[in-house]
């Protein structure tokens, strides 16, 4: 094959190749309709002889991953050109790879020349070390930039900036050359509620539901989904600490404005953690299916919450609330089970005299009267009058078995309900007091 010095210029037969890398080392670079008119235009002037044009958007960081330039190397290797008509040497190459490959299919005589706005390289021993020298400067620029790029996310982030896009509730702000997050006004307080209401016991089905009730969406305008509750919840960002890179184990203290406390953010952790597994299934639950729902007429169901200790064990905490299956909006907040407990006590109290129940409760009411009447005897203390079914309700109900507690319940012939955290006959609908 004739060398570059056997042919002129219009006997080479030219590939104009321009790229752009829509990553942020390139921004000042050439436009590719700009490289391809510019480089055209010097064609025309010059009287060259332009067999093919390609257009590629890719980085040319890494080697062999750029599929127009490998179509621009198979050209060569086809005969179907001969040289290469770029706008830059960097154009070409940023790595050693290709820069490697281009040079090799130039010791083979299969690219007769490279040709650039203001340099030409042809298989000359000292032409290709320039060519070498300039591609060269162009990965070690690559490369510094990298570098720079990671320090100075790093230094961001020990001033407090966590890098990329803030999370639902604030706003990335660049204002005079200071780039920072602040507050958005017209989500941050809400996602400060969703905190309040995790740590209330309130389930990620209810939150999403409340947001929709009240028109909260995410920054693309859509309503949040239960997935996102869940992150939220999740995110430290929100009382003041990020890490990054994610899973890296850096953390910093945010420079940002916290929407919620450290303490509310584990109270909510906690209340979300699951007990070990010898606390796991133990869903004993004394008056589920008992009552009603004073606002719907559902039925009650309930559920155990768990708080974590100090020293590693679990507080349990049972919560009696609306099964909703009459109304899926029913309004009924859930009762503590302590709670409804105490009032129960007080209702049999106050009624004794009133209530019905089995023969069943009858004779244990009567039988643990006489056992704590010899017990007090036996001690010298005198005796009072007991009430049978209010000393029995008042023992098994704080003390007794779930099995007693329930079949208590339903020996008293009454229909209980919950309205308002309150227990209530459906008869009188009247609240019973604490």
């Amino acid at each position: 094959m004739e060398s570059a010095q056997q042919l002129s210029p219009q006997a080479l037969r030219y590939c104009l190749y321009a790229r752009k890398s829509s990553e942020s080392d390139e921004r000042q670079a050439m436009s590719i309709d700009s490289q391809v008119k510019e480089m055209t235009d010097l064609a025309k002037r010059e009287g060259l002889h332009v067999a093919k044009v390609l257009r590629e958007s890719h980085s040319a960081k890494d080697s062999g991953k750029r599929e127009v330039f490998n179509e621009l190397l198979a050209g060569f290797d086809s005969g179907e050109y001969n040289a290469a008509l770029v706008w830059d040497p960097s154009r070409l190459s940023r790595n050693a790879g290709d820069l490697g490959s281009l040079v090799d299919r130039m010791d083979k005589s299969k690219l007769i020349q490279i040709r650039t706005f203001s340099q030409t390289f042809t298989n000359n021993p000292n032409e290709k070390f320039l060519l070498m020298i300039l591609c060269s400067q162009a990965k070690l620029e690559n490369d510094n930039r990298g570098i720079n790029v990671k320090r100075g996310i790093r230094a961001k982030c020990e001033m407090g900036w966590r890098p990329g896009n803030a999370p639902l509730g604030y706003m990335n702000r660049a204002f005079n050359g200071v780039h920072d997050i602040i507050l958005d006004p017209d989500r941050s307080n809400t996602i400060a509620q969703i905190f309040e209401h995790a740590a209330q016991g309130w389930s990620g089905r209810r939150i999403k539901n409340w947001l929709d009730e009240v028109g909260f969406t995410n920054k693309s305008g859509k309503p949040v989904t239960i997935s996102q509750v869940f992150i939220i919840l999740n995110n430290t960002f929100y009382y003041g600490e990020f890490e990054y890179p994610e899973g890296s184990g850096k953390w910093y203290k945010g420079a940002h404005t916290a929407l919620v406390t450290k303490e509310l953010f584990e109270q909510v952790q906690q209340s979300r953690a699951l007990p070990n597994k010898a606390q796991w299934g133990t869903k004993n639950f004394a008056f589920k299916g008992i009552f009603k729902c004073a606002g719907c007429g559902s039925e009650i169901t309930a559920e155990e919450k768990f708080k974590a200790l100090k020293d590693g064990s679990f507080n349990r905490h049972v919560y009696y609330h609306c099964t909703r299956q009459i109304n899926y909006d029913c309004p009924e907040k859930y009762v503590n089970e302590t709670d409804l407990i105490h009032q129960l006590v007080n209702y049999v109290a106050e009624h004794h005299e009133s209530i019905k129940v089995t023969d069943e409760i009858a004779h244990k009411a009567v039988r643990h009267v006489e056992i704590v009447e010899e017990a007090l005897q036996k001690r010298g203390i005198a005796t009072v009058d007991l009430d049978p079914l209010t000393e029995y309700s008042e023992y098994v109900l704080n003390r007794g078995t779930y099995n007693e507690q329930a079949k208590l319940i339903e020996g008293i012939k009454t229909t209980f309900a919950i309205r308002d955290r309150q227990i209530t006959t459906e008869k009188t609908n009247h609240p019973m007091s604490l």
